[in-house]
This record gives structure tokens, sequence and C-alpha cells, in this order.
């Protein structure tokens, strides 16, 4: 079973309001992970991308790429959204697809170096939305993840 697989079942058997959105992992290439929500399940009263859902799936793509990374790295720990930021730049008018990385200023040896040596640990996560209709980023995501290494 393949770890985008694993993570989506996580996703959608832990965090109902995942299931309401139809979430959807799209791709994971080490350095960044996709998830997708169709507009259907996630419009708002204008008929564009509801803005709750915007922020939800920018949150689960930086959470779920921190769970991937602690995976490779044999961890279980806890992870936590601690503060985040969001920009809404541009409506949304089709799928939702959301894309996150790891701040660029750090890196993941160290962050799970820290988890491994402190049993806490602290990441700057990014993402953003692009709508396709019109093109460019919709909406940009910063957040501050805090990992606790399970057993600690």
């Amino acid at each position: 079973m393949d770890a985008c697989y694993r993570l989506e079942r996580l996703i959608l058997e832990t965090i109902p309001l995942a299931r309401a959105m139809d979430l959807k992992v799209v791709e994971f290439d080490e350095a960044r992970l996709a998830l997708s929500a169709p507009l259907a399940a996630n419009v708002n009263d204008k008929g564009c991308a509801f803005g709750g859902s915007l922020i939800s799936l920018m949150t689960l793509a930086c959470w779920g790429l921190i769970m991937l990374k602690l995976q490779e790295a044999g961890l279980k720990a806890d992870v936590y959204v601690q503060d985040s930021e969001i920009k809404y730049l541009a409506p949304v008018w089709d799928e939702l697809i959301a894309e996150s990385h790891l701040d660029s200023s750090q890196n993941w040896p160290e962050f799970v170096g820290q988890l491994q040596a402190k049993g806490k640990a602290r990441v700057t996560m990014h993402a953003e939305v692009t709508a396709i209709e019109g093109g460019g980023v919709a909406c940009r995501f910063t957040g501050q993840f805090v990992a606790k290494r399970q057993g600690t």
C-alpha cells in the first residue's frame, strides 16, 4: 500500500470535514504534497470556493506532508498546527488543488533530528491554491506546525 493511499485513508477516516470536502491526495514528490477537492462539495453562496474549505485543504496539505516525511523517517508523532496566516487573492471557480512545501529556510533532516533528540519540533510550512480559471495563485497559507513524538 503506497504512502499517498495510506495518508488519504488516514485523513478521510479521522477527519469528518475531509470526507465532506471529498478530499483526495493527488501527488507527493518528496518536496511537496498536492491535495484536491471538487468545487461542488466546497462551494459558497457566490458559486466559488468557500474560504473555509480553502484554508482546510491547505492546512491538511501541510499537515499531510509533515506526516509523510515523519513516516519516511520511521517516526510516529502527533502533529498540530500552532499558528497560521492566509491571504485570499482571487476566487476559485473550479477544482480546489492545494500544494504544500517546507519553508525554504528550513530542512527536513533538522526537523526530524530535533524531534528525535527533544521529542518535539517545530516547522514552518507553506501552501498555495492556484486558480485554474484565470491562472495565478488564488490563496496562500503559511503555518507553524508542532510535532510531538508519540510516547514522550
